[in-house]
């Protein structure tokens, strides 16, 4: 088993290296993230897991392209399943009495109070496991927590996000969910395509998807009404995202036409993820690293200087805010409720719409309600709404014992179960894992009801299975985000766009090879 400790050492020593800080003041920054949904332009540097992490514009506007469908090579790493740590599945069958485990997660606010009830109906349901939930604020000190951990302080389960896959994956501390998949013959068939390959790696899958999310635009159904804009038809393109900002300000009805932050997981870094994807643009090398280790990032091109131009031209002109990294994951909302320049719209994950609705309706919008709230899909440079897999899945720490780990998957069993998807995504605004899950209640109800739960879900169906769409899986991931977030900042602030990206991928690319080199 590789040493957590020696490799954090060393991934601390090459954050030192490439940000100017001393070893001991790299990555003592704190971020916050609710649901891979928010997160600061000045991260956290991720100690790697197993240590326990012919450019210029042609427009003003990204050009409008559509997504490619080119199928993604052959995995050209499989890693072995039977090296791997085993799933006793039917050690739960011989134990004397309850099993209890511990569930590690980053829920808050509504969507806390949504996991709590959902263990609660776990525990309620059977008398072999016993789960006891524990809150780790978010998924950055939940990470953390794990790394600083040793094996007998880890818990039996662990919520973790979709940018530490190939890092926890390589760090020899979990036992991959497929090895219970295998053990017990567990029926895959009905997941939604993309949210399994999300959390695979060298073809093992590592962590069962539980609260997927994408982004999704949040926009003011009355402003659109007042400025002569059709409510039930948002913008889908960044052409479009542009004029209905220009007209919302020029019509007097919002400050701004959008809200924009440079948070690492939405705005920062995220979101330019995504932009990639729905362009059918790869954002790193070797299919975006799910072919074989990526070597190098993508996304100082032609696509992503557009972007970034146009982004910067949005505020320049008058059209678009930033909030700055929006750490908490409400500034963009307050933005759009601002008394002296609201902003019309904003992009955020679509976790997010039971919390905004739920705040709506206690009167934190004054005039604001629920009901004024729209939800479209997140515009982008196509004109085919797509977006990649967000959110987290459930991993399964090794070392916990055979009743415990048989318990563990027990109870994620019961998770991924369609009548359990069904009420989770009902109450959140996560998007369901499976399929089959859409035909019950309260989803099913939801989704006639409130087309603007569907969104996430429909955007989610419709990217495809190139080898663009696949989310991208690179070690050091998380401080490649917070690169991107970093970048992002400054083009707001007027930096110039080509001349920042270009040090933005060095950056990436020197945080890439380092990982490589050491794993």
């Amino acid at each position: 088993m590789k040493s957590l400790a020696i490799l954090s050492v060393a991934a601390l020593l090459a954050a030192a290296c490439s940000s100017g800080d001393s070893a001991l003041d790299a990555g003592n920054d704190t971020g916050n993230d609710t649901g891979n949904d928010t997160g600061a332009s000045t991260q956290p540097s991720t100690p790697d897991p197993d240590s326990g992490t012919d450019p210029g514009p042609t427009d003003d506007e990204p050009t409008t392209t559509e997504p490619t469908t080119t199928e993604p090579g052959p995995t050209t790493t499989v890693a072995p399943l039977a090296d791997l740590a085993p799933c006793p599945v039917e050690a739960l069958d011989a134990a004397d009495g309850p099993v209890e485990i511990t569930f590690w997660h980053g829920m808050a606010n509504e969507l806390e109070t949504a996991l709590i009830q959902t263990v609660d109906d776990y525990n309620a349901s059977q008398d072999r496991v016993i789960v006891d939930l524990q809150n780790q604020i978010s998924y950055e000190s939940t990470i953390d927590k794990y790394i600083q951990s040793g094996e007998g302080a880890r818990p039996e389960v662990v919520q973790l996000p979709e940018y530490v896959v190939q890092s926890f994956a390589q760090s020899d501390t979990f036992v991959p969910v497929e090895a219970c998949i295998e053990a017990s013959g567990f029926d895959l068939s009905a997941f939604v395509p993309g949210t399994l390959s999300a959390y695979t790696f060298e073809g093992i899958q590592w962590g069962l998807p539980f609260n997927v999310s994408n982004p999704v635009l949040f926009y003011n159904r009355l402003m659109f009404e007042e400025a002569g804009l059709d409510p039930d038809d948002p913008p889908v393109t960044l052409e479009e995202l542009r004029a209905a900002s220009q007209q919302l300000v020029d019509s007097g009805v919002a400050g701004v036409g959008i809200a924009l932050d440079s948070g690492r997981d939405s705005g920062g870094g995220w979101f330019f993820e995504q932009w990639f994807a729905r362009a059918g643009e790869l954002y790193a090398d070797n299919d975006n690293g799910r072919t074989a280790p990526a070597t190098q990032v993508l996304f100082d091109s032609e696509l992503g200087v557009e972007l970034l131009t146009f982004l910067q031209d949005l505020i320049d002109d008058g059209l678009a805010a930033t909030v700055g990294d929006n750490a908490g994951g409400q500034d963009t909302f307050l933005r759009m409720i601002d008394q002296t320049s609201p902003a019309a719209m904003t992009i955020a994950t679509s976790a997010a719409i039971s919390s905004v609705i739920a705040a709506l309706g206690s009167g934190l919008g004054g005039d604001l309600t629920e009901a004024d709230i729209g939800i479209g899909s997140m515009p982008g440079p196509s004109e085919t709404p797509a977006a990649q897999v967000g959110g987290a899945s459930i991993w399964l720490p090794a070392g916990q014992g055979d009743e415990e780990t048989a318990a563990a998957w027990d109870f994620l069993q019961y998770l991924v179960d369609p009548q359990t998807q069904s009420t989770w995504s009902a109450g959140t605004g996560y998007i369901p894992v499976r399929t089959d899950a859409l035909e019950l209640d309260p989803i099913a109800a939801r989704y006639d009801d409130d087309p603007r739960y569907r969104v996430a879900y429909d955007q989610l169906l419709a990217s495809g299975d190139g080898a663009a769409a696949a989310v991208p899986a690179l070690g050091p991931q998380r401080e490649v985000r917070a690169e991107t977030a970093n970048a992002i900042a400054a083009v707001y602030a007027g930096a110039d766009v080509v001349e920042t990206l270009a040090a933005t991928a060095a950056a990436a690319n020197a945080l890439i090879e380092s990982y490589n080199a050491r794993n």
